[in-house]
């Protein structure tokens, strides 16, 4: 058996927090002109100066916003969600950690205040995500570098632009640069709930594959089951189901998986490996387990490829093959505009969400680091 790491390296975002200090007293009012002399406003953001529980070490400063020079663009964030990237980066175990002290958020959607004078390609009022990882979007606005930001249409819903620059990025890079599949060739994969998982069952039915998602039991297995059928999963079974010698009969009417998408590791992805096809790879893209890969060499799948991969931001660096920065943003956004076109149609939408505002984010943060969590938190300004 091959097995190969692949590791994506992650840029870390320029001028994070230029111009960006604690402020005195109360926040005063953002400034509404659309002009890029703005005074100096005051923000909220949640920041955390040191490593450990979300629940302690996360805080709702007040933060002064410098005004937008030549190539920076002032944002309005509208709303981020807490993914679980998000969570083991402030616990201090996610492979890429900004510097600190640090914003939270890798993701949201932000609409367009003002731009400096060299600013060309983004206007007052477009709608944009963050290029990379790591630009701290749990705040009210921000000040970022134009390259640091990626323009997104205004006509999809909120909650789906919001969620759109990494579980979807994720599901869709996966799904077609591992294997070449073919409408009717079949994928599984474990924590088939989570929001990867939701995204590869919805873009894979729309690509005319057929997927077995693997989820944990639990009291509402039946409701859960039949949510995820509703995004377009062909089969939903349990661990426990998956590691029965009856699996063998499963293929009698489908074909045995030529990929699977490991996001567990354990028992589980053992269990996904036992049951891809010959000559079939695993491509893990987390942990949750905390376990290690354990890839027998038994005569299961005597020539199956594991590949490890960091997704933390799909647009990155050797994500497409391009040597140049420049080359892999217009990849990126390529990329975003296919997304886009299946949520237009339909055929993509957002994990099911709750919006919390930013003040209220103690119990986003709860909420979101509970066991069996079918709704993600996503902080509204």
């Amino acid at each position: 058996m091959w097995v190969c790491s692949t590791l994506w390296r992650v840029r870390t975002p320029a001028r994070q927090w230029r111009g960006l200090l604690p402020a005195s007293g109360c926040h005063g009012p953002a400034a509404s002109s659309y002009s890029a002399s703005a005074e100096p406003a005051r923000v909220r953001a949640l920041v955390y100066g040191h490593h450990g529980d979300p629940a302690k070490v996360v805080e709702l400063k007040n933060l002064e916003l410098a005004a937008v020079r030549g190539s920076d663009v002032r944002v309005k964030m509208l709303a981020a969600p807490i993914n679980p990237s998000d969570i083991n980066m402030i616990q201090g175990n996610y492979g890429f950690l900004p510097e600190l002290p640090a914003v939270g958020g890798n993701e949201g959607v932000a609409q367009v205040v003002a731009v400096g004078s060299n600013v060309t390609g983004l206007k007052p009022g477009d709608w944009v995500i963050p290029a990379n990882a790591g630009l701290g979007t749990w705040r009210t606005e921000a000040v970022f570098s134009e390259e640091a930001l990626i323009q997104v249409p205004s006509d999809i819903p909120l909650q789906s632009a919001a969620t759109l620059g990494v579980n979807p990025c994720t599901a869709y890079r996966m799904l077609m640069d591992f294997e070449q599949l073919q409408p009717g060739d079949s994928v599984i994969q474990n924590a088939s709930n989570s929001g990867v998982g939701q995204a590869v069952i919805q873009i894979a039915a729309a690509l005319g594959l057929r997927t077995i998602n693997v989820v944990r039991d639990r009291p509402d297995i039946q409701k859960l089951s039949d949510r995820l059928k509703s995004l377009g999963a062909e089969h939903v079974i349990t661990e426990e189901e998956l590691r029965r010698p009856e699996m063998k009969n499963f293929f009698k009417d489908m074909p045995q998986p030529r990929l699977a998408l490991n996001c567990v590791g354990g028992k589980s992805s053992t269990e996904l490996l036992r049951q891809l096809a010959r000559g079939g790879t695993m491509v893990t893209y987390g942990g949750m387990a905390k376990q290690p890969v354990v890839a027998s060499v038994s005569p299961a799948c005597p020539s199956c490829v594991c590949r490890a991969c960091s997704f933390l931001r799909i647009s990155n660096f050797e994500a497409f093959g391009c040597p140049s920065g420049r080359r892999i943003t217009v990849q990126f956004k390529e990329l975003i505009l296919t997304l886009c076109d299946l949520i237009r149609r339909g055929q993509l939408t957002a994990p099911a969400c709750s919006q919390v505002p930013l003040q209220d984010y103690q119990s986003a943060l709860e909420a979101s680091m509970k066991p069996f969590i079918s709704s993600k938190q996503i902080l509204t300004m």
